[in-house]
């Protein structure tokens, strides 16, 4: 039996990892997963993965906002609009 696979993607984040940090959409794993964790409700799991690396609380402080609201919203439909607003938003402190 084959599956068919859906094409999913993160929402905008920036990276606290310190390979790439404070750049967009470039998330390590772990930061990846977290952050899928967090929107999804699971918070608690989502800290206990981040607390492992040195850098776990800074991708939250950079992210809180975001991740607070793409965890409300009902549909896809609302993260891009959220998306689109939060990266418009960086381009004007730049």
């Amino acid at each position: 039996m084959r599956l068919k696979r859906k094409k999913r993607a993160l929402p905008f984040l920036i990276a606290a990892n310190p390979v790439n940090y404070g750049k967009p959409f470039i998330l390590s794993s772990a930061e990846a997963f977290a952050a899928a964790l967090l929107i999804l409700g699971e918070q608690e799991q989502a800290q206990s993965l981040l607390e492992k690396f040195n850098w776990g609380a800074e991708f939250l402080r950079l992210n809180e906002e975001m991740l607070l609201a793409y965890s409300t919203a009902k549909d896809s439909t609302e993260v891009v609009a959220m998306q689109k607003g939060f990266m418009e938003a960086g381009k004007r402190k730049s």
